[in-house]
């Protein structure tokens, strides 16, 4: 299994849902950064669950940093997070039918019987926490060096909300919400849309959209190593991302290359595009522009209506019917996952084309 994602920064997960605990080590980045326990606390609290629109376990998070930091700044050497599980209920789970949409029979398949099934083991969402943890503090050294993101929920269900405007306002904007939208009453419609599908144990997926600025322009390689094609190789890691897209994408589909295409023009001094339908990345190339792409979340697998299965060692046909605590919905939580691993590619993306110092110091 690998575990490991980058080239000159370069993140590693481990742990399973239901173990003595779940960590992240991040290593490459360059000597000197502050680490802000408090953001990376914040950080956590907007993955954490919200009521009725997510899963009853509720992690304290109580993350410790036991390497790789000393003085409050980063040494350059490889850190460690570490993030305890303490709201675990094991009994929930049982070896044994299959659990439609999870990685439970592919896993079987892959390691024989010897995975951590509870909970879905280091196949859950548990571990975004890590991620999440990581994410602050590359984050925080994005920002440092003019650089800010931001995601909203652009779709939930069949309720969207506002397209994005002014986006360093809209992206200081949502960073501090739980409940990442840009219009507060279609935020409410989303909401009651996940409580009827709570109500009905089912669940809900959607749309998160994702603004990136103050990227310079000449990050990324042409071919094999595109900025989209390492930020998608990264946010498909994430638990319930099933589509990504860029600029308008699909929707250019629509368009001739006369509406398709970004002019260019002078500006202050610096080469600008009129339009951004590429998503501020040509020939894989960052060109200055906000780097814009979305995501598409799939409803959570975990529903408590009946469903179709099978018992793989009598090899028969079954009836699941789930217990345990899931959530309705799980994309208002994965934005911060994808802030966090857009973050992080970032970082390595941008330490490859200025040098293992970069963010600087």
């Amino acid at each position: 299994m690998k575990n490991t994602f980058g080239q000159s920064v370069c993140l590693t997960l481990f742990g399973e849902s239901h173990g003595e605990e779940i960590g992240a080590v991040i290593d490459g980045l360059a000597p000197g950064l502050n680490i802000d326990e408090d953001f990376i606390r914040h950080q956590l609290a907007l993955r954490r669950p919200q009521g009725k629109i997510s899963t009853a376990r509720v992690e304290a998070d109580e993350f410790r940093i036991v390497s790789g930091v000393f003085e409050g700044k980063t040494t350059g050497t490889p850190i460690c997070i570490l993030i305890p599980n303490t709201n675990t209920r094991s009994k929930d789970y049982t070896r044994g039918f299959l659990r439609p949409g999870h990685a439970d029979y592919t896993a079987q398949c892959k390691y024989h019987g010897f995975q951590d099934y509870r909970g879905g083991g280091h196949f859950s969402g548990r571990v975004t926490a890590s991620l999440v943890a990581a994410g602050a503090i590359a984050i925080s050294a994005l920002r440092k060096n003019g650089i800010l993101l931001g995601t909203h929920i652009a779709k939930l269900a069949t309720v969207s909300d506002r397209p994005f405007e002014n986006l360093e306002a809209d992206l200081e904007t949502l960073n501090d919400l739980t409940f990442p939208v840009l219009n507060s009453a279609a935020g409410a419609c989303m909401r009651r849309e996940i409580e009827s599908a709570a109500s009905e144990g089912d669940s809900v997926g959607g749309v998160l959209e994702t603004a990136i600025l103050g990227v310079p322009a000449g990050v990324g390689e042409p071919w094999f190593d595109t900025v989209e094609g390492v930020l998608s190789h990264a946010l498909f890691s994430i638990p319930g991302i099933k589509g990504v897209e860029f600029g308008d994408g699909f929707d250019l589909t629509e368009m001739r290359g006369s509406e398709a295409n970004d002019g260019f023009r002078v500006c202050d001094g610096k080469i600008v595009t009129t339009t951004n339908h590429n998503g501020g990345i040509n020939g894989g190339i960052t060109n200055g522009m906000p780097i814009l792409f979305r995501c598409a979340v799939k409803p959570t697998p975990s529903i408590f209506k009946e469903q179709e299965s099978v018992d793989p060692e009598r090899m028969q046909n079954e009836t699941l019917s789930l217990q345990g605590r899931h959530d309705p919905a799980i994309i208002h939580r994965a934005r911060v996952v994808v802030d966090s691993v857009a973050a992080l590619v970032l970082c390595d993306l941008l330490a490859l084309r200025y040098g293992t110092d970069f963010p600087d110091v």
